[in-house]
């Protein structure tokens, strides 16, 4: 058996690049849930900002989540590739812990909160016991099937239905080393991960009829984190790192399917992509390529100081995606209470952003990171 390439709780560099997306998800997820609870305003601003911009600002949750998954794939596989060297040599004991030791703290803290303000009565965050008890939405979230869940009997309150990202992509990764031993090489590997990919336009638009579960359900995000899986063993497999056309040629391909799907939902809609699941797809495919053009060369002005706030949301996203719901839910609360002109609705968005940071900076930086370090330890 191969030597490891690192020790398996060596902290691996960060990507700027990589960080700075991840920001840019996140605050989009977070504008779309403050639009849901605040449209945003005045009249004559959202005017001048037209249907098209609107959209990709505060209707864009969505697929950020699914542009997560994808990133989600690559540093998983791109991490694995650098600890032990090949695929093949992974050790799912090790992968597991550390899976665990990135992923449990914060979850585990948020399940604890909720469970406190449930009993408490909160109007806010407790469950409808009509539809959920709270015992079987902790199992639904531990057991990594809350998206399952939320299928049958609808949309949870606040921080409870982000969880359905993560039922879907703990999921992919219980199987993830198994199948990376099971498979004995890349390749073989490889082509186990074209079957989500060809079975998640199918899983949005044909396996069922609840609307819901086809944008919750496992294939239908499954098939981002084999994108992001694919396109790491691509970056790292490439022999010689191809020339500067082939790069600009991937960059371009991956930005234009990115855009495409991001900016011009209308058209792809009459087009029949959306109806099919496909656009999804091509959104997936996009980035996966951008990712892989971007390891090959990565843009020096990522790391500058004009991206600094935004890769400070992508460092700590994992946090700020799990307790936004905290602050958005309360900041919408107060500024309908303190009955303020429109005109002040956008200051409003800027400091349910802010704050949705700083609350995911300090839990990450006083909770999540220090269980880090001691469960890799």
């Amino acid at each position: 058996m191969a030597r490891s390439a690192l020790p398996s709780n060596t902290a691996l560099p960060r990507l700027a690049h990589v960080d700075l997306l991840r920001g840019l998800l996140v605050v989009l997820v977070i504008l779309l849930h403050a639009n849901l609870r605040v449209p945003f305003g005045p009249p004559a601003l959202a005017e001048v900002l037209g249907p098209r911009l609107a959209g990709i600002l505060f209707r864009s949750g969505y697929y950020a989540v699914i542009v997560f998954f994808v990133v989600s794939g690559y540093l998983i596989t791109s991490a694995s590739i650098r600890r032990w060297g090949n695929l093949s040599q992974v050790r799912p004991a090790a992968f597991y812990r550390l899976r665990a030791a990135r992923i449990l703290p914060s979850l585990l803290l948020l399940l604890a909160v909720l469970g406190v303000l449930h009993l408490a009565g909160s109007a806010w965050f407790a469950l409808d016991t009509g539809k959920v008890s709270l015992w079987r939405a902790v199992v639904a979230a531990l057991g990594l099937h809350l998206n399952w869940l939320e299928a049958q009997v609808g949309y949870l309150p606040g921080p409870w239905g982000v969880l359905w990202s993560l039922s879907v992509e703990e999921a992919f990764y219980l199987f993830f080393p198994l199948l990376c031993v099971a498979c004995g090489s890349e390749r073989r590997l490889c082509v186990l991960l074209l079957v989500p990919i060809v079975l998640g336009p199918l899983a949005r638009s044909v396996f069922s009829d609840n609307e819901l579960w086809q944008d919750h359900s496992y294939l239908s995000g499954m098939d981002g984190i084999a994108f992001g899986c694919l396109a790491a063993l691509l970056a790292h497999r490439v022999p010689q790192v191809p020339s500067a056309a082939v790069q600009r040629l991937v960059l371009w391909m991956g930005l234009g399917l990115s855009v495409l799907v991001f900016c011009f939902r209308k058209e792809v809609f009459q087009w029949g992509l959306t109806r099919h699941g496909l656009q999804v797809s091509l959104l997936e495919l996009g980035i996966a390529l951008v990712l892989v053009a971007m390891h090959w060369r990565p843009w020096r002005w990522t790391a500058n100081a004009a991206t600094a706030p935004l890769r400070w949301f992508g460092r700590h996203s994992y946090e700020v995606y799990l307790t936004h719901m905290f602050v958005v839910i309360p900041g919408a609360w107060l500024y309908q209470q303190a009955d303020v002109p429109p005109a002040w609705i956008p200051l409003w968005f800027v400091g349910v952003i802010a704050a949705s940071g700083l609350l995911g900076d300090t839990v990450a930086r006083w909770f999540s990171e220090p269980c880090n370090r001691a469960l890799r330890r």
